[in-house]
């Protein structure tokens, strides 16, 4: 008979809960129609654009179509560009 003891040690673990208030991850398809759609491009100096999508951009068919459920999360999203080496620097989010 086994013992309380390696009874306990074995038991099986219950993953932690996540809090309700953690957003997922963003997905890459956001930063990719920012990039391709964005109709709002603000020049931050030393060569770095702030690019975003205008509400009237989310409502063209062609961004529709490609975003689906994401558009109302693509309205939040800003991505600072760097002109100069073609990158992104930084993906923002709005909470």
């Amino acid at each position: 008979m086994a013992s309380q003891f390696s009874r306990r040690r074995f038991a099986v673990r219950r993953p932690a809960e996540t809090p309700a208030l953690e957003r997922p991850a963003l997905p890459g398809s956001v930063v990719d129609a920012v990039l391709r759609f964005h109709d709002e491009a603000q020049d931050q100096g030393s060569g770095r654009t702030l690019l975003r999508l205008s509400p009237k951009r989310l409502k063209a068919p062609e961004v529709k179509a490609y975003l689906g459920k994401l558009a109302s999360r693509a309205a939040n999203v800003a991505i600072l560009w760097n002109e100069d080496e073609s990158q992104i620097i930084r993906v923002l989010e709005a909470a």
